[in-house]
């Protein structure tokens, strides 16, 4: 490469030789064809995937190509029938103004290929890149945030304040001893241009000013939140509702995933953990989010619900983390039916009234089973035995009793208990009000359509309470 300095002293690089090679123009040109998609394709491309990843079942990445394809030839024929009829127009070799934007993706290209060299995807079981995660993820919760109303979500408060301090767009009276650099400048300068005009009746430069022209942005103290959100992955939650297309466990992906960025974007001092549980519980990483599935009925009994492991293993995590305000949301579609044995007694008193009980040791193969098909670390320390009981819309009253003592040692340790249930079934809702009543927690009962939409609201309200509970 060759270096020309002209008087300017502008610098211009110039290859010493020129690619000629008609095949290799070609080449450049198809790549760069295939890279550049419409932004109006690319955005459809991505609400497809983010469809289709949400389902209880991932797609492999030859279903997603087979998809696409076939979201785009019907985006294509809508739109090509639309100006038709609008313009009556039926010739057959033009190009259709509504549908250029799909040309430059061609049924004989693979449109996995083009969002893999574009960083959306990438050749693995798990196929979602972390870019991919970020920007579908993000339309998720852009959707989500157009569709949201103020509602009566968050009403709880507290009088323990983290650290630092949030800046507001309103301002007040400047105050000694205030630091300097929250002073809103234009304003204090209106303000004393305002009151000389006022007294003299003309401006003069340079301006005086006075310590009542000051003013400084407000500002609230920000408080650091610990949130653990345990979800429901026992095998109801599988079962599709009939508020939309999502099955349950599909609407609570959805709103974890949207709640997860959102917390990311406008509250990054926040800690959000996420705990899966059926029988056992695991932490799960963030963007394994989409990934999520129920836990298959069988002999290994993981698809029980088991409200116990969920709070043990999220109180393990929260006393971790130094914050002042803790909390744990349960996102479930029942009630539990499951809790662990943690003596040979227990075990006794409930043979002795119920002989046939059922009882299951989580056994070594299962969980390297589920550890190496779902990248599940289950918890096996927080309990060796675990009771199964599952009573149709009833409680067993001994897992009832654990459940209960669980939620209140967590309460002790100031954590706040809060439980949305996703179902369609409100007889099942009375349990979780009496749980809830114990440690002065919340309950809500909500379509699963609607969860995305009460996440967020919840979360955003609950933090200006959190910030407001001094006044």
């Amino acid at each position: 490469m060759n270096l020309y300095i002209n008087k300017s002293k502008d610098f211009i690089y110039f290859p010493l030789k020129k690619e000629s090679s008609n095949n290799t123009s070609n080449k450049k040109f198809e790549d760069q064809e295939e890279q550049n998609l419409n932004p109006e394709l690319l955005e459809d491309l991505l609400k497809s995937i983010g469809r289709e990843i949400l389902k209880e079942r991932t797609p492999t990445l030859e279903e997603l190509e087979q998809t696409l394809q076939e979201s785009i030839r019907k985006k294509e024929e809508k739109n090509q029938d639309k100006y038709k009829k609008e313009n009556d127009f039926d010739y057959k070799n033009d190009i259709y103004p509504t549908t250029r934007s799909y040309k430059n993706v061609k049924s004989n290209k693979s449109i996995i290929t083009t969002l893999m060299k574009k960083g959306y995807l990438k050749n693995s079981e798990k196929w979602l890149s972390s870019k991919g995660f970020v920007n579908i993820g993000g339309k998720i919760l852009q959707d989500v945030m157009k569709e949201l109303k103020k509602g009566d979500f968050g009403i709880h408060e507290t009088k323990n304040f983290g650290y630092g301090s949030l800046l507001l767009d309103t301002t007040k009276k400047y105050e000694i001893g205030d630091d300097i650099r929250l002073i809103n400048v234009p304003n204090s300068l209106l303000n004393s241009i305002q009151r000389l005009a006022k007294k003299n009746g003309k401006i003069e430069i340079p301006i005086k000013f006075d310590i009542e022209d000051f003013e400084e942005y407000e500002t609230i103290q920000d408080v650091r939140v610990s949130i653990v959100y345990c979800i429901d992955l026992s095998s109801t939650m599988r079962y599709s509702t009939m508020y939309g297309d999502l099955s349950r466990i599909e609407a609570a992906k959805r709103a974890l995933w949207s709640l997860y960025l959102l917390h990311k974007k406008y509250f990054p001092s926040d800690t959000i953990n996420i705990v899966g549980f059926g029988a056992l519980a695991s932490k799960i990483h963030p963007q394994d989010i989409p990934y999520l599935k129920t836990f298959e009925p069988g002999v290994d009994f993981l698809h029980y619900t088991n409200y116990q492991a969920a709070l043990r293993l999220s109180k393990k995590i929260l006393e971790k983390n130094p914050v002042e305000n803790k909390r744990i949301v349960l996102i479930t579609d029942g009630h539990p039916s499951a809790c662990f044995i943690d003596n040979e007694n227990e075990q006794q008193k409930i043979l002795s009234q119920r002989p046939y009980s059922h009882f299951y040791i989580p056994d070594k193969n299962t969980i390297n089973s589920i550890k190496k098909s779902q990248e599940m670390n289950l918890d096996i320390n927080s309990g060796e035995l675990v009771y199964l009981c599952y009573r149709y819309r009833q409680v067993d009253q001994f897992i009832g009793e654990r459940t209960i003592i669980e939620a209140k040692k967590c309460h002790k340790k100031g954590i706040q208990i809060d439980t949305i249930m996703i179902s369609e079934e409100d007889s099942l809702l009375s349990y979780v009000n009496e749980m809830e009543k114990y440690v002065n927690g919340r309950s809500y009962y909500i379509n699963p359509d609607s969860i995305d939409k009460m996440l967020l609201t919840d979360y955003i309200n609950n933090k200006k309470k959190l910030i407001y509970s001094n006044t």
